[in-house]
Order: C-alpha cells, then sequence, then structure tokens
C-alpha cells in the first residue's frame, strides 16, 4: 500500500505536475493566463475579510466539538442508552453520502462566479435543523444526519476560500490562525455546556446554543469576505448540474496527470481516519472507559483545546518557514506518539493522571494537521480546477470519516477487543499515512516557490 504505483519526479514548485494535462496547452502564457484573480501575488486581501473568514472557524469548530466530537455524542451514548455504533452508523451515512455529493459540489463551485452563496447556504442550512436536534434518540441521530451532511459541504467551499484571503507569502500564517483561534470556539462550546449542565439545563439546550452561535459566528465570513468573482459561462441549473457531473469524471481523469496530489489525497485519508475518529469518540472514551465525570472530562478537553489554539499558530508559521509537508510530517509524527501514549493508559500502563500531559501533546498536533495539509493542498492543486480538486480533497478525508468510525465500532462492538485496541489502530493508520507522504516533494506550497507555475522551468 505504501508504493501507490505513484513512483515520479519531484513535482515543480507551485505545480502538480512535469506536465500539463492532456486538454491544457503547455505554455507560460496560458500558466500565467489561468491562475486566478485571487492568486494575485500583488493583491492583498482586505484584513476584515481575513478576519471574517478566520472569524467562522470559530463557529464551525464550536459545532464540530460540541455535535461531532462531545456533547452529541455523550448524549447518545450516556444519557439516550445508544452504543458506540450508533455514533458510526450516522457518521458512516453522512460521509457515504458525501462522498458522491462532495467532488459534485466542488465541480459546481468551479461553474459558479463565486463560491461563497454555497457557504451561506449550507451553513445556514446546519444551523437551522441543528435547533430541532435533542428529542429522541432516532429523529436526532436522522436530524444530525443532515445537519452533519450540511456542515461538511460547507466546509469544502470553506477551505477552497483560503487562497481569497491569504496571499502565497502568508497562506501558512492565515491559515494556522483561522486554526488557532477557530480552537477558541471548542473552549466556547465546552464553556456553553459546562455552564448549561452546571445550572441544571439539559442537552437540547446546548444543542440550540450550538446552532446559535455558529451561524453568529459565520456572519462575518459571509458579509467581509470579498470572494474576486471568476468569469464562467451562465447556465441553467439543469445544465450547471448535469456539467458538473461532467467535470467530476474529467477531474479523476486530470488527477492521474498529477501523481504526487494522488498521493497526497491517500495518505491524508489514512491520518484523517485517525484524526476524525479519536475526535469523535475521545469524548467516550475519557467518560466511559476511564470513568472521568463530565466536569473532568471537559475540564481534559479545555486543556487539549488550549495547546490546539498554540498548535496552529506555531506551526502556521513553521508551514511558512519550512513547508507545509515537512510541518505535516512532524505533526503525524507527535500524533504517533500521542496515541500511543493514551492507549497506554487503557491497558492500565499509565494512570489516568497521565493524560494532563498527553492531551496537550495531542491537542498541539491536532493544530498542526490542518494548519498544514490545507497549504499543502493548496500548492498541489491546479488553480484553476481548485473548487474540483477540493472536491477530490473533501471526498478523501469524508472516505476517512466513513471508515475510520466502522473501524472504531468493528474492534469495540463487534470484536470485542476493547477501545484502547482501537487506539493502536489508529496509530496504525497514522504510520501507514507516513509512509505514503514521505517521497512528496518538500518544495510544494512553499512560499519561495509557489509563483513557479511554468512546468518548462522547472529544475531538472
Amino acid at each position: 500500500m505504501a508504493d501507490l504505483g505513484l513512483q515520479s519526479p519531484l513535482l515543480n514548485p507551485g505545480t502538480i505536475a512535469t506536465s500539463e494535462p492532456a486538454d491544457t496547452p503547455n505554455s507560460a502564457a496560458n500558466a500565467e493566463a489561468r491562475i486566478p484573480p485571487q492568486e494575485d501575488p500583488e493583491m492583498k486581501p482586505p484584513r476584515r475579510g481575513v478576519a471574517g473568514w478566520i472569524v467562522y472557524d470559530l463557529g464551525n469548530t464550536l459545532f464540530s466539538q460540541n455535535m461531532i466530537s462531545n456533547y452529541f455524542p455523550v448524549w447518545v451514548v450516556a444519557v439516550m442508552g445508544g452504543s458506540d455504533a450508533h455514533i458510526s452508523l450516522v457518521n458512516t451515512v453522512t460521509m457515504g453520502l458525501m462522498l458522491g455529493i462532495g467532488p459534485w459540489l466542488g465541480a459546481v463551485s468551479d461553474r459558479l462566479p463565486r463560491r461563497l452563496p454555497i457557504l451561506i447556504a449550507t451553513t445556514t442550512g446546519c444551523c437551522l435543523i441543528t435547533l430541532l436536534i435533542g428529542n429522541d434518540l432516532q429523529s436526532s441521530l436522522i436530524l444530525f444526519l443532515g445537519a452533519n451532511l450540511l456542515f461538511q459541504a460547507g466546509l469544502i467551499m470553506y477551505d477552497a476560500l483560503l487562497p481569497a484571503v491569504s496571499t502565497p507569502d502568508n497562506r501558512g500564517r492565515v491559515g494556522g490562525a483561522a486554526i488557532g483561534l477557530g480552537y477558541l470556539g471548542s473552549l466556547l462550546g465546552i464553556g456553553i455546556g459546562f455552564l448549561v449542565l452546571a445550572r441544571g439545563g439539559d442537552y437540547q439546550t446546548i444543542f440550540r446554543l450550538t446552532a446559535i452561535g455558529f451561524f453568529l459566528l459565520a456572519l462575518p465570513c459571509f458579509l467581509w469576505v470579498k470572494e474576486p468573482a471568476r468569469t464562467v459561462e451562465r447556465l441553467a441549473p439543469l445544465a450547471l448540474a448535469r456539467g458538473a457531473m461532467q467535470d467530476i469524471f474529467n477531474t479523476a481523469r486530470r488527477a492521474r496527470s498529477y501523481p504526487e496530489l494522488v498521493r497526497f489525497l491517500v495518505g491524508r485519508a489514512f491520518y484523517a481516519e485517525a484524526a476524525n475518529t479519536i475526535g469523535i469518540f475521545m469524548a467516550v472514551y475519557l467518560t466511559v472507559q476511564l470513568g472521568f465525570s463530565s466536569g473532568q472530562k471537559d475540564r481534559l478537553l479545555l486543556v487539549a483545546i488550549v495547546a490546539a489554539v498554540a498548535g496552529g499558530f506555531f506551526w502556521g508559521r513553521v508551514v511558512d518557514r519550512i513547508g507545509p509537508r515537512n510541518s505535516l510530517m512532524r505533526v503525524l509524527g507527535i500524533w504517533a506518539v500521542a496515541l500511543t501514549l493514551i492507549a497506554a493508559t487503557g491497558f492500565t500502563i499509565l494512570p489516568n493522571e497521565a493524560l494532563w500531559l498527553i492531551a496537550p501533546l495531542a491537542g498541539f498536533a491536532l493544530g498542526g494537521t490542518w494548519a498544514s495539509d490545507r497549504p499543502l493542498m493548496i500548492g498541489l492543486a491546479p488553480p484553476e480546477y481548485l473548487g474540483q480538486f477540493y472536491g477530490l480533497y473533501a471526498l478523501s478525508g469524508r472516505f476517512a470519516a466513513l471508515v475510520g468510525p466502522l473501524l472504531w465500532a468493528l474492534v469495540v462492538d463487534v470484536l470485542g477487543w476493547g477501545r484502547p485496541t482501537a487506539l493502536l489502530v489508529l496509530l496504525g493508520l497514522v504510520l501507514v499515512a507516513m509512509v505514503i507522504l514521505r517521497p512528496l516533494s518538500s518544495s510544494i506550497g512553499r512560499p519561495d516557490s509557489v509563483q513557479q507555475r511554468d512546468p518548462a522551468t522547472a529544475p531538472s
């Protein structure tokens, strides 16, 4: 699996392969013409737009913390008498749907003048559905599926807006700031849950406040981000949908011309499986496996989130210095150590108290994961097909989010090997990802190389 048949020359910095796709002329003039407006190195995005994009990350991490990682899974298992398999099933169905919707939505966004309207629609729909969650278990699982589906669809548009709010020189810092400050949304989420439960409130109140908070934090992005319009052919909705479907097949064919992009997406699927799965089940692991109270669990997660805030800022600067590939490899090494130590607590090799030192390490790595991989994706993706390739980026992540929880449920509920063993399976996924990603060029996405877009100028 580590080989993948992707042996190829190193990519030209700032492009994807040493040759252009068959349907694209191989010339410096055409390569320059394909650079979209937001990639103009002379353009400085307005600070208010940058701030709005970053603030949105607070909102999506608020939703992710309370609905995907913490209070909703705990409500399902500890309050409503559900199981880990219930959580796995709803996430599996959601991500299974995203396998088809994600690439298509990315292709649609490439055929529209702007991606922001799609982000507004998906985020608003997610928040409205979340307001209804918390009555009975069955209806809440169905509603969560819909809310999470829209949330995941919105993330495709949000990630693809990074070039509109950054330049090649500061992309790591802007992305890292969004990751770092975004984790304040997790702190806000835990604060909301802690106060509601401490005052005798119920979980449905937490879910409603989460929906309202997410929408309010998304508003600055909706209002302030000035996404440069792209010149596209205006089509009727049905023709747009058909054309986007054809784009999916074209993108899949085109991807074969970009072997390092394929390698990255395959590797990303493995480490995203580990990151997404630990995010979903960590709260359950702490409360059900280790016997932490709700307050203890929240305090430990707070420590990890504070470390993630610092990690986002730290790794964002590291990305701008050494490049996203080298940063990501270091982050995954820290992840491997953290997962090993967390599993050791479940096997009683380490005491539960050790988690107060392990949690900051895991949080520090988590902040670095997304601070590294978004700039790496932009460094690999051809700018004229950014939405389509972000659809594949999302496809990789959604496949991971589909398989990871299934693996966890298989190990825990079907085979009965326990949650600590499931953590070791996640460790194995991270190690596989490191093997797959190791051959990637360290120059991809680095600020000092991103301007070289003409394959003819590639170093031999």
